[in-house]
Parts: C-alpha cells; structure tokens; sequence
C-alpha cells in the first residue's frame, strides 16, 4: 500500500515506515551472513577467508546497486509528493532501462578482471581458487540484485516498506536451507554457498519487480504523460544515483585498500576480519537502510512544500537509530566471542582474538554514528549531495590513512581497527554542521 510521508506525526510516520525497512535488511544481511557462517561452519576457516576476502570485492557491485536505489527512490519521492503521477511512471521506467545498460558493462568487467582484482590485493594463493568461484557466481546473479534494489526503492519512494520485506524474509529464510543442502548434502563446497545466494535472489528479485509494475498500473496517470524513457528524468536520478555510487564505491575501494593490509596479518587475521566485519555491517547496514527512509521522507516532504516537518524528522530517526544501537553494541561488546563463534568452527586463537578485538572497538561508536547517517539522509533526500560527499569522504580517507599508518605500529592489526572510529567522529562532525546550517537555523534554505 502506497504511503503518504507528508502527513502525520514525524515520529510515528518514520517509525511505520523505518521498520520495515530495518527488518528487510536483517533478512537482506541473512545472505552474506549465512554465506560465511555456512562456509566457515561446514567447510572450514579457509572457506570463511575465502568468502570473506570475495565480499570486500563485490562491495563495489553492492555499491553501484545502492546508487540505482537513491537515485530512483529520492526522484520517485519527490514526484510521489508532488502528485506527478506521469512523471513518476516514466521514472520507474527509466530506472529500468538505464540500470540495464550499466548491468552489461559492470557484468563484462567483473568477468574479466574479477580474479586480477583478487591478485592485486594479495588474496593468499590456498584461497584464491575458491575465492574467484564465488566472485565469478556472484557476478552472474547481479541482475536479480540490481532489479531488486531499483525495486525496493520505488516501493520505499511510495511510502510502501512492507512489501518487499515480504519478498526478502522468504527468499532470505530459504538461502539458508539452499546454503546447507548445497554445501552439506551435495558436497559443492564455496561454489555451492554462491549459487544459493544466486537462486535465492532470483527468486526475490522475479517477485519484487512483478509486484512493482503492478502497483503502478494502479496510480492515475494520463496515458499521454507516461513515456518509456525519459533523458531529464535519467539527468535527475544520475544526479543522486552518481555521487551515492562514488560514495559506496570509494568506501569499497577504500575498505579492498585496507583488506590488502589485513591479508598481511595472515590467514587468522583475515578470517576473524571476515567474521567480524560481517557483523559490523550488518549494524551499519541497518542503519543506512533506515536512513534511506529519511531520505524518502525528506524528498516526499520537500516535493510537496513542507520543508517545516524536517527537523522533526531528523530527531526522530536519531532516536530511532539509538534505540536500535542498544542491543548491537550491548551484544558485541559483552558477548562477542558467542557470536563469532557462529562462523567459526574450532577457530584458532588469532582468528578469535582478531574479531573480539574488532567489535568492543567499534561497539561503543555505534551511538556517534547515527547522527551522520541521519543527516546523509536529510542532506541525499534534499539534494545536497556536494555536502554528503564531503562527509562520507572525510570518513573514508581517515579511515584508509590511518588504518595503514596505524598497522605499521606497535599495534599491529589493532591500530586498523582503531582507524574505524576516528573517521566516524570526524565526520558526524562535519555532516551535523551542514545539516545544521541549511536547516536549523533561522532563515536558511536549501
């Protein structure tokens, strides 16, 4: 059901919405989560190394997918609140297309130079066989998560975030049980974790993309207003598409960057990395997706003149963030090992300490970095993508900087962890000032 994020109080408006959303991407982080549990439990810590050292490389697909999603659903919003039905259709339609056409390009490079990339960052040689089979598969299966994304955005652009959480919580619950036949009864090994996740997306993806055009043919639009492609519509949705794909983009070369100098440590290093990072991201993850709501509310709000309900907005989704970083950063932090454990079956000592050490890092951190991803999304949803570059940035170099200066030290693999933090801060700085001045104080604009 269509969803009008213009109307209501903020805080129960972005709480219906926000949910659901925060649920679709606990059954979304269910696919990689179960790759690598699946791997490290019933193949062995090699299998996880190799699955996790392949995830920093498809990052930059994830990356791009995600660009297609902001793109779409920020324009698609914006014309949903503005009542520009004709508009809003043509929109979709050219999402559709000009997603296809990057799908071919980014599909002939992955095949091709997928297994250079794995060189270039020092994947060890015991695991590069298994990594660039599970690369080559995911590959293969990026249409079904790009059209799924395109997907997921319009539903979200329309106020509508329980629709496709239907479609992933049953896809997502099937990858598991299609991970361990794979793997346990068929013997496939890495390849089997991978065509899981392909058949499981497929699946997703078929289901997501038929329930869209359907719930368009039920917004009025003259026929007369509805084109197949538009080039102003694709200017519009290349204009936040292009700087959130550089942001996902730069933050996956950065983090290939840094597991160049994780492989460095060793294989118990990288697969402690591999088991930990999973479950950071899987916080990180659910924050943004949420913050792609405060994007959609923004630009709903902002398409139909109500700049006024923003700031109510933007403390509603801080607190929502903070109540949701209660449990994750209590979890890792006190009880981390537990869940490490569940990745890892008989793990060494290295790879153990590695991922402990990660999470009680970053775990107390997971209360700064709401307020720069809730202002990312008023910033993405307004259009004010020159000022989310220059926060996601400023995070980003720190990040790499100090993670290769720091692992240099006396504190080893520590001081790589210790980089994640200081970027983080500084950026939640920088990103609250721009969201401070354009829409706190009196008499600015956008």
């Amino acid at each position: 059901m269509n969803r009008d994020l213009t109307v209501g109080k903020p805080s129960a408006v972005l709480w219906g919405f926000c949910l659901p959303l925060f649920a679709s991407v606990i059954f979304q982080q269910l696919y990689n989560i179960a790759d690598s549990l699946i791997a490290g439990k019933l193949i062995g810590e090699s299998a996880l190394a190799a699955v996790g050292n392949s995830y920093e490389v498809t990052l930059i697909f994830i990356a791009f997918a995600f660009g297609c999603n902001i793109g779409c659903s920020v324009v698609v919003s914006r014309l949903f609140g503005a009542k520009e039905y004709g508009n809003l259709r043509t929109a979709v339609h050219t999402a559709f297309i000009s997603t296809a056409c990057l799908l071919a390009v980014l599909m002939t490079l992955g095949l091709v130079f997928g297994r250079a990339v794995l060189r270039l960052i020092d994947t060890p040689e015991h695991i590069l066989s298994d990594s660039a089979a599970y690369l080559d598969i995911y590959i293969l299966s990026l249409p079904f998560m790009f059209f799924y994304n395109i997907s997921n955005g319009i539903f979200s652009a329309l106020g509508d975030s329980k629709t496709p959480f239907i479609f992933l919580a049953a896809s997502s619950t099937a990858n598991v049980f299609v991970d361990i036949l794979f793997v346990k009864v068929f013997k496939m090994g890495v390849p089997g974790v991978a065509w899981a996740t392909f058949l499981c997306q497929g699946v997703s993806c078929l289901l997501a993309v038929t329930f869209v055009f359907k719930r368009l043919k039920g917004i009025p639009a003259p026929k007369e207003e509805v084109r197949v492609f538009s080039f102003e519509l694709l200017k519009n949705i290349v204009y936040v598409a292009v700087p959130s794909t550089i942001q996902q983009s730069f933050v996956s070369i950065g983090n290939i960057i840094i597991q160049r100098v994780i492989n460095g440590f060793g294989e118990g290093t990288i697969a402690g990395y591999a088991a930990a990072i999973k479950l950071n991201n899987l916080v990180i993850t659910s924050f943004s997706t949420c913050c792609q709501g405060i994007s959609n509310y923004t630009a709903q709000n902002l398409g139909a003149g109500k700049r006024e309900r923003l700031p109510a907005g933007f403390n509603a989704g801080v607190r929502m963030l903070w109540l949701l970083a209660i449990p994750f950063a209590s979890l890792y932090f006190f009880f981390g090992e537990f869940f490490l454990r569940l990745f890892m079956e008989s793990p060494s000592e290295t790879a153990l300490s590695t991922g402990i050490t990660l999470l009680r890092i970053l775990a107390p951190f997971y209360f700064v970095i709401p307020l720069k991803m809730v202002g990312d999304g008023v910033l993405r949803g307004a259009g004010m993508m020159r000022y989310f570059m220059i926060g996601t940035f400023t995070d980003l170099l720190l990040r790499v900087v100090l993670a290769i200066v720091l692992s240099e030290t006396p504190l080893g693999s520590t001081g790589i962890w210790i980089a994640w933090p200081i970027g983080w801060c500084v950026a939640t700085v920088l990103v609250f000032i721009f969201y401070r001045n354009k829409f706190l104080r009196k008499g600015a604009r956008s």
